[in-house]
């Protein structure tokens, strides 16, 4: 096994001693059937699951866990398919020196992708132990029961031994391939059930220890000098003042190319900081959070042809309304609780980084190249995440604090301002689509021509019944070499599909209009895909859709309703939801939502469910009011004082369905709800005011100009 990789297996069955350990490969077909792009497991190992002599059962996984209960969940699907109890589990994540290897824990790909091979490797363990219980009781194995970690000889209880006791002196590894016999649906006892979370009592008590939480002794604090925009080069720098603070270290590593200060107190190395004299020569901005759609449009690459077939010019032709919109959304920001954060500590040649990161296999690559050490001389331990959403995965606060321990001479920590955080930031970027769609007499649409600039793919394939489409591709969310960004961008929260689903539920909300059609009964119409259907059916049973205009209320207020739909991470959801518009201040709040989910089998319906109301909780920011302020590359935003995130104030009451559908393995559950959020609201917006919303975020002053103009996507 390679460095790149993970650890050697002997080296593991070294590391963690006695007892039995199962190591997956990561050919086994269902691990891979659902990613077809990429790779994200490497070909040798892939899980690790270890039987102590004590019966306790350790789980090494490389995932990460950031308040979304993976660490739970995980342990669910190793308890279910070894036939343990819960609390016999326990979870080693995100150590690059203990667990397999991982490209990260993003996408809500954990329970899709890695939950096939962790419970391939409990259901072979289970089987190991199900043979040496038989041997040592001397009945055959299918004789055998399992429950809570003791084998017994069915109808004689009596006659049992404990999975601690079968490991025992045993030093045995076994290698799952190709299949594993998983349990079904309808045989779980701890799956589908939603214990307390193993992480509660340590996250509410405050004992959960965070990366900015970790203390070695002699650790020094850094404070990194930074510059005032993007793009900006140093031009002159005078340290003198900060080298005269009692105690305080300067360092200047690679041409001034990192200059930080650092004391054993995290306020005087501030002070020091304060105290360095630096110029900078900073560009002329060439757009702003203004005039950068005119850029992205200008500065696109060429296209990518996801989907083309029929005969669009003919169904333009024909079409008896035709809608075409322009549709724009901006930066934004992740604005997590938890600031990055890293520390340090060379020792011995083995340099280890305690990290707020998503990503610790390739954090630790970067470290490894950046600080010329061999991988295996480089280790990450990821103690809690504070909230990722995408954005802990750069990972440039643990290579500047692996740089200066290196010179430093001591452990060394570097956590973020939320200055530094909004600056540093891999915004969701801006971004840009272009829509022409048509329908006929009978409500059916016949056209979609569809064009989106810098938010890829995710979520741009129509799943509605359209003969002639085309779906082009001009730019990704990742803004990889094309110059068209100023200043860091990749994954927000399900990256891309937010604003897909923006641009296609709204057009398909403006085609019902245009037909005169409730929007409804237009999506039932032109759908034939059987699990979008039951989901929609099922929300709006749950949220008890008429057909709108909902009407005005007393003070002048409007009331509307609206819907969305999205498939992300191979879930289907459906949203519906009434809002409450204001048309002098410009405000709209949202009353009532109802979410339908079908995610295939559930492994925890309570962390589901709160993975939806997260979902719903946060998209009310992108929707309403985040929106990342920046003149070139100057931020603007330095804190929540002008980047507003979602209040408890606007909460809406939140209804959440989980559609049963236990016929497909577990889908993602930590991004699709937030997918449809912002077109449900945008289409009540319309169903209230008769006014489309063509920019996100609504913020007050866009309501009040849209009110104001009279702005409506009308049939051609």
């Amino acid at each position: 096994m390679s460095a790149a990789r993970g650890i050697d297996r002997r080296a593991f069955l070294k590391m963690v001693g006695g007892g039995i350990v199962v190591l997956v490969t990561a050919r086994p077909a269902a691990l891979l059937a659902q990613d077809r792009r990429r790779r994200i497991y490497p070909e040798d190992l892939n899980a690790y699951l270890r039987i102590g002599e004590d019966g306790r059962v350790t789980i090494f996984s490389g995932k990460i866990e950031m308040g979304q209960g993976v660490m739970t969940s995980q342990a669910q699907m190793a308890a279910e398919e070894l036939g343990v109890a819960l609390d016999a589990i326990e979870m080693v994540l995100g150590d690059t020196d203990r667990c397999p290897w991982d490209m990260g824990t993003f996408g809500s790909l954990t329970t899709r992708f890695f939950g096939p091979a962790l419970r391939a490797a409990a259901a072979e363990a289970r089987a190991v132990l199900v043979r040496l219980a038989a041997k040592r009781l001397g009945v055959p194995k299918d004789r055998l029961v399992v429950a809570d970690g003791v084998v017994s000889v069915e109808g004689e209880p009596e006659r049992k031994v404990t999975y601690g006791e079968l490991a025992h002196g045993q030093a045995i590894s076994r290698l799952v391939g190709e299949e594993a016999v998983l349990r079904s649906a309808k045989e779980f006892d701890v799956m589908g059930r939603s214990p307390t979370r193993i992480d509660g009592r340590l996250k509410v008590t405050g004992a959960a220890e965070y990366a900015a939480d970790v203390q070695l002794p002699g650790m020094l604090y850094a404070r990194v000098l930074r510059p005032p925009a993007h793009g900006a080069s140093l031009t002159s720098l005078d340290v003198a003042a900060a080298e005269a603070t009692p105690g305080v270290k300067v360092l200047r590593l690679d041409g001034d190319d990192l200059v930080a200060a650092l004391h054993a107190d995290p306020g005087t190395a501030d002070e020091a900081l304060r105290r360095v004299k630096a110029e900078w020569k900073v560009p002329d901005p060439p757009f702003d959070d203004e005039t950068v759609y005119d850029h992205l449009l200008a500065s696109a690459p060429d296209p990518e042809v996801k989907d083309d077939r029929g005969d669009r010019a003919a169904a333009r032709a024909a079409a008896a309304h035709l809608v075409e919109t322009t549709l724009r959304k901006g930066y934004v920001a992740h604005a997590p609780m938890e600031p990055h954060a890293a520390t340090a500590h060379l020792e011995g040649g083995k340099l280890t980084v305690w990290p707020s990161t998503q990503t610790p296999f390739p954090i630790r690559d970067r470290i490894a190249d950046t600080v010329k050490m061999p991988t295996e001389h480089v280790r990450v331990i990821t103690p809690f995440v504070g909230g990722g959403f995408g954005g802990k995965s750069a990972g440039l606060q643990a290579i500047e604090a692996a740089r200066l321990a290196q010179v430093a001479g001591a452990p060394v920590q570097v956590a973020w301002t939320r200055d530094e955080e909004f600056f540093y930031d891999t915004f969701d970027p801006a971004c840009v689509v272009k829509a022409t769609a048509g329908v006929d007499a009978a409500g059916k649409i016949t056209l979609w021509d569809y064009d989106v600039y810098f938010a890829g793919d995710r979520g741009a394939d129509l799943f509605y019944d359209v003969p002639n489409t085309r779906v082009r591709v001009l730019g990704s969310w990742r803004g990889a070499a094309t110059g068209a960004h100023l200043f860091g961008v990749g994954p927000w929260r399900a990256p891309g599909a937010n604003m897909n689903a923006f641009a296609i539920e709204t057009q398909v909300d403006a085609l019902a209009a245009a037909a005169g059609v409730d929007p409804l009964e237009f999506r039932m119409r032109n759908l034939s895909d059987e699990r979008m259907r039951r989901v929609l059916t099922t929300v709006a049973d749950t949220f008890g859709w008429k057909s709108p205009r909902a009407g005005s209320s007393p003070g002048g207020l409007l009331q509307g309703r609206g819907l969305a739909c999205a498939i992300d991470a191979g879930t289907y959801a459906a949203l519906m939801t009434e809002v409450v518009v204001d048309p002098e201040r410009g405000t709209v709040h949202v009353e009532r939502a109802a979410c339908a989910q079908d995610m295939g089998i559930v492994v925890n319906p309570e962390g589901a469910t709160m993975q939806m109301e997260g979902c719903l909780t946060q998209g009310l920011g992108y929707v309403f009011t985040e929106e990342l302020r920046f003149r070139g590359g100057k931020i603007l935003d330095k804190n929540f004082g002008t980047y507003e995130i979602p209040r408890f104030s606007w909460v809406p009451q939140i209804e959440t369905v989980l559609v049963k559908n236990d016929e497909i393995p577990p889908q993602g559950g930590g991004e699709p709800a937030i997918v449809p959020l912002g077109g449900a609201i945008a289409n009540a917006f319309f169903d209230a005011t008769g006014v489309r919303i063509d920019r996100l975020p609504m913020t007050q002053e866009r309501v009040k100009a849209a009110l104001a103009a009279g702005r409506d996507v009308s049939a051609a």
